[in-house]
């Protein structure tokens, strides 16, 4: 179709004739669960209210009850497939295990009775620092099988980052590990564990898996063994049904100021929409297994890695370790070894991929079974979007269906994708809104955006996995997202996106990661994917820094395919890159610098952090850095920045 500003939000996405057919429509959705008492009411919600500063009330299925645990593994052990592997697991050093869904009942039932025991109740908040372990997932669903609230928290974060989210939460539990193995290491993890529980908090017991079996620091009386509590437990566990606005999880998402925000999702909306949007996108089917990347701290793999797998009864591998780890070749081993049919991951690994297999995967790997791959975190290139369809997905001549999703931990679930049986792919492309949900991208006054011009990308219709509320502080709920468009009632998702010609939606960023140049208004990410473009290099990074003349001038930092290149400032391929970005964008989005460096600051969902960039660059204090995955890259980029200005 043809763009015009005045097509309507519907006919940019999913059509219902009605809003009560977009109901019927997640009414049917959450009907595929089990409930324990079936709703009568769909969807109610009280709207935003500027004067009291408070978002909206919003509410689904509110007089139904179910349990999480039970959806995602008992109903499949009494439907007949408990002998069905539900997780295929992969340590870093080689070890492996298959849990069948008879298994995972039986061990989530477990774990339900050691939380019992040691006093968690329905509405107890209980913390959870692992790396990506079966029985991470157990306890994860253990705490939804009795109602307590799980967070949880990526186990190579700082004490710090440990102690703001258990003290936040208010958390009676921490589940932690003795180690975890990376790089063929053990790394310590106790020790972080007693730093963040050491102030003033409500910790009881700290629960222990003995991963790695180095010596740890104990403290008698409040830490237990994992083996000692959980494996003497009956196997077996009365599951009670919970309403379906009982919150579920606390998620944690960093800010570009303040202290991350903990997020509340509860248990009926969440698990209908992560469920739904799972089939919808990845298929359920029986011979297919199921690969989500990402560490199951991380919003994606509680969407698509534990509730929505796991509620469709497929099969799917969890990997511990890091992707190049013995070699670069690690994740295709695994393809391999189980047979994975749909791989989802962050552009980020893709772009790493690309600089270790420069020349494309080997062909000694078979990837055969790869039918659907898709990428999630932020924005992907191009040239890493068309690098993992048709790599990974060579077997198919023209490469596999893409989902290129975009969503965010307040939303729950994919808010645009394109359709898995779509037979024309524009990589990069969000495409449009999934069935149920509606978006617009509007200027400040609220107003359509036409095409090719970048606007604040908004949900319009939210679908039942929408957060509630910031745990503790409703007020940040509302000035977060909802202040912007109170009249509208609309969710500012805090990205900024165009349309295209054809109406597709194309995400650019955040709105925070926009470069002004004389009054030019730059995406941060097209610069980026132009620099990605150019074969000498793997990575970029683009950032605003101060410019007396221009306001804004675009710094980049680049990962370079030649080592030897990192802390300098050789004027020939710093020459070709700017030349090549004048080529693909234009001269006024030629980056004034250019640093070499080993690599850029990202969160664990893959997201670049463009304005440490900028503090580092600038030499300014530093915000949070706790949510980075790479954090030891930041002393490193610091080091060259402070040699170019010396220079």
């Amino acid at each position: 179709m043809s763009f015009s500003p005045s097509i309507t939000t519907a006919q940019l996405t999913e059509d219902f004739p009605s809003e009560e057919a977009r109901l019927e429509f997640w009414a049917d959705a959450a009907r595929e669960l089990e409930w324990a008492v079936p709703f009568t009411k769909i969807h109610s919600a009280t709207p935003v209210d500027p004067t009291n500063e408070r978002g909206p009330d919003i509410r689904w299925y509110e007089d139904g009850k179910l349990n999480a645990a039970v959806n995602c593994a008992d109903r499949h052990v009494a439907a007949g497939k408990g002998d069905k592997v539900a997780l295929y697991f992969e340590g870093e050093p080689g070890d492996r295990r298959a849990v069948t869904y008879k298994d995972l009942a039986e061990e989530v039932a477990q774990a339900a009775n050691a939380l019992e025991e040691l006093g968690i109740k329905h509405g107890d908040r209980v913390v959870i620092y692992l790396p990506v372990l079966v029985e991470t997932v157990v306890i994860t669903l253990a705490c939804a099988r009795i109602g307590a609230i799980h967070s949880l928290v990526f186990g190579g974060f700082s004490a710090e980052a440990l102690r703001f989210r258990v003290e936040d939460t208010g958390a009676k539990l921490l589940v932690t590990t003795d180690g975890q193995f990376r790089r063929g290491k053990t790394v310590a993890v106790k020790s972080n564990a007693d730093e963040a529980v050491s102030g003033e908090n409500n910790i009881e017991h700290v629960l222990v898996i003995k991963r790695t079996g180095d010596e740890i620091p104990w403290t008698e009386g409040r830490d237990v063994w994992w083996d000692d509590v959980v494996v003497r437990q009956s196997t077996t566990h009365e599951a009670p049904a919970f309403d379906a606005e009982n919150p579920l999880f606390i998620m944690y998402t960093s800010g570009t100021t303040g202290q991350p925000k903990g997020l509340v999702h509860t248990t009926g909306g969440y698990l209908t929409q992560a469920s739904w949007s799972h089939r919808f996108l990845f298929g359920a089917s029986e011979e297919d297994v199921h690969w989500c990347t990402a560490d199951l701290a991380w919003v994606t793999a509680h969407t698509y890695e534990i509730y929505g797998p796991l509620s469709n009864g497929v099969t799917q591998v969890i990997y511990e370790g890091v992707p190049n780890a013995p070699h670069p070749g690690r994740h295709f081993e695994v393809i391999e070894r189980y047979g994975v049919t749909t791989y989802y991951t962050a552009p980020t690994l893709v772009r790493s991929l690309m600089g270790w297999f420069p020349d494309g995967i080997p062909s000694e790997y078979d990837l055969s079974t790869i039918r659907l791959c898709g990428t999630v975190g932020e924005a992907v290139n191009p040239e890493a979007w068309t690098w993992l369809r048709k790599n990974v997905g060579r077997d198919t001549p023209a490469g596999v269906p893409m989902v290129d999703t975009w969503w965010q931990s307040e939303t729950g679930s994919t808010v645009l994708s394109p359709r898995p049986t779509d037979t024309k792919f524009k990589p990069g492309c969000g495409s449009r809104a999934l069935p149920g949900l509606a978006v617009d991208i509007v200027d400040d006054d609220a107003a359509t955006v036409p095409a090719n011009v970048q606007g604040h990308i908004v949900v319009t219709k939210t679908g039942p996995a929408m957060a509630r509320t910031v745990w503790g502080n409703p007020r940040r709920y509302y000035t977060s997202y909802w202040e912007k468009y109170a009249e509208q009632g609309w969710f500012l998702a805090g990205d900024g996106a165009r349309f295209d010609d054809d109406g597709d939606i194309w995400i650019l960023g955040r709105l925070d990661d926009v470069i002004n140049i004389s009054g030019h208004r730059l995406s941060t990410i097209e610069i980026e994917s132009a620099l990605v473009s150019h074969p000498a290099v793997v990575e970029a990074g683009v950032c605003p820094t101060f410019d007396a003349k221009t306001g804004h001038a675009a710094t980049a930092f680049v990962v370079p395919h030649d080592k030897s290149l990192i802390g300098t400032a050789s004027p020939e391929v710093v020459a070709s890159l700017l030349a090549h970005v004048s080529h693909e964008i234009g001269p006024i989005a030629k980056p004034r610098d250019i640093v070499f460096v080993p690599d850029v600051p990202k969160t664990r969902s893959g997201k670049i952090m463009r304005r440490l960039l900028t503090q580092l660059f600038e030499g300014s204090p530093l915000g949070d850095t706790t949510s980075l995955q790479n954090e030891p890259c930041i002393p490193e980029i610091n080091e060259i920045c402070r040699e170019r200005v010396g220079a």
